[in-house]
């Protein structure tokens, strides 16, 4: 992507180097990958924390006094600044031109292990994630090189789809569909939640697809090989790709974000449309997803 010049958002909360613990033996990254598998295979966060134990990722807690951010998380830090910036000049001009109202942007938080939020204390183990009550994305940047070295998932689009994703659940707050989503949920079975929620994010890849749409179309910042870098993403992001890749085999009843055919699908069909109308994913037939 070409970058060069563009804005920084100020929607940015920067809490690097406050977090109250650190993860050791695995290492952040790894940690984020034993942490979203386990999720994807139905476990809760306490069966995260055992797995992250039992494969010696979680070393005792200490306080940083001192934080020095390297080159590389320095630069992360621009890079996601700037793609933040991107989605709010992008989604306040949708909104406008097509009478959704006026956008409010949500705020970025950068965090190194763990931090506070809304929804309960959020740890670089989730991976990257949304809170609604707060209106908040949050983002600990080494996630960005788990994506590099534990699912070979990289390149500088491919990082931006990841926020991308993320301020498209934001969207779908603004819309009131999240939360419309979320009450339906906690009257259904596991199972059928699952359901729901696997349509809740394919429709945040449609999105971030659309923001690629428009940010290509305002900016002209995608190069040769950017497009291929997300989709590259999304597939291997699948459910039943990293299910088969923990355990040999995947276990439908239990995906929650879609399969990689659909994710890859779904950003396609928001890259090439840029059309809303299109991104209704809760009216689509189960097999057409």
């Amino acid at each position: 992507m070409k970058l060069d010049g563009r804005r920084e958002s100020t929607h940015v909360e920067d809490r690097r180097g406050m977090s109250g613990g650190r993860a050791a033996g695995l290492g952040i990254g790894g940690v984020a990958i034993v942490a979203i598998i386990t999720l994807l295979m139905g476990g809760d966060l306490g069966d995260v924390v055992q797995n992250v134990q039992n494969a010696g990722g979680l070393g005792g807690v200490a306080t940083e006094s001192h934080y020095e951010p390297t080159a590389e998380n320095e630069a992360l830090a621009k890079f996601s600044r700037q793609i933040l910036a991107s989605t709010e000049d992008v989604w306040s001009q949708y909104f406008e031109q097509t009478g959704l109202g006026a956008y409010k942007a949500p705020t970025l938080v950068l965090y190194t292990g763990s931090t506070s939020t809304s929804c309960g204390q959020g740890q670089a183990a989730m991976g990257p994630f949304y809170c609604s009550a707060d209106e908040k994305l949050y983002i600990d940047l080494s996630f960005f090189s788990s994506m590099r070295s534990q699912l070979g998932a990289d390149g500088d689009f491919a990082y931006a789809y990841v926020i991308a994703h993320e301020v498209g659940h934001h969207v779908q707050h603004v819309l009131g569909t999240l939360d419309k989503a979320h009450q339906q949920m906690a009257r259904m079975s596991k199972a059928d939640a699952n359901r729901m929620s696997v349509r809740i994010e394919l429709q945040a890849d449609f999105y971030a697809g659309m923001w690629g749409h428009y940010e290509s179309a305002l900016f002209g910042s995608l190069e040769e090989g950017d497009l291929e870098e997300a989709i590259r993403c999304a597939s291997v992001i699948g459910d039943d790709y990293l299910q088969k890749k923990a355990q040999g085999y995947a276990v439908e009843e239990s995906f929650t974000h879609g399969t990689a055919a659909q994710r890859m699908r779904w950003l396609k069909k928001g890259l090439s449309s840029g059309d809303i109308r299109q991104g209704d994913t809760f009216s689509v037939p189960e097999s057409q997803l």
